[in-house]
């Protein structure tokens, strides 16, 4: 199962990142643009939104079966702090960024204040799933 699921993780983590950035771009264009929030753009954000959440559930998937998932931390070498540690905690506290962005922006009145709430909030869950990325892994 485990080589089922570290590729389709992999994999996917490209496109998540792809409608992530593009969201966080839309929403930045938004609020310096000062256009209107229109259907367009509750769509591009709706969509990041689900396919993060769903990236977060493979990668919990992937995190049990793994054979390094239910390892001893007691022996932490970096590689297997990053994947086993910090990369899951910070792609948590990720997505609780962008979960936090997506019910701000639902309150807010003005079109503005919507782009802001998506454009802050997803800029910086994008940031935190960059910082912590397995980048030796991608690159192999």
């Amino acid at each position: 199962m485990y080589q089922v699921i570290q590729p389709a993780h992999s994999i996917f983590a490209y496109i998540v990142l792809s409608i992530l950035f593009l969201a966080s771009i839309n929403a930045i264009s938004g609020v310096v643009s000062k256009r209107v929030f229109k259907e367009k753009d509750l769509r591009i954000s709706l969509f990041a939104l689900i396919l993060s959440h769903f990236q977060l559930l493979i990668g919990f998937v992937l995190y049990f079966v793994s054979p390094m998932g239910s390892a001893s931390l007691g022996n932490m070498e970096k590689a297997f702090r990053l994947t086993s540690l910090e990369h899951p905690l910070m792609n948590i506290i990720a997505i609780v960024l962008i979960t936090i962005g997506w019910s701000k922006h639902k309150k807010e009145e003005s079109n503005n204040g919507k782009f802001k709430k998506i454009a802050l909030f997803y800029t910086l869950g994008l940031i935190f799933i960059l910082s912590k990325l397995p980048w030796a892994n991608w690159f192999n």
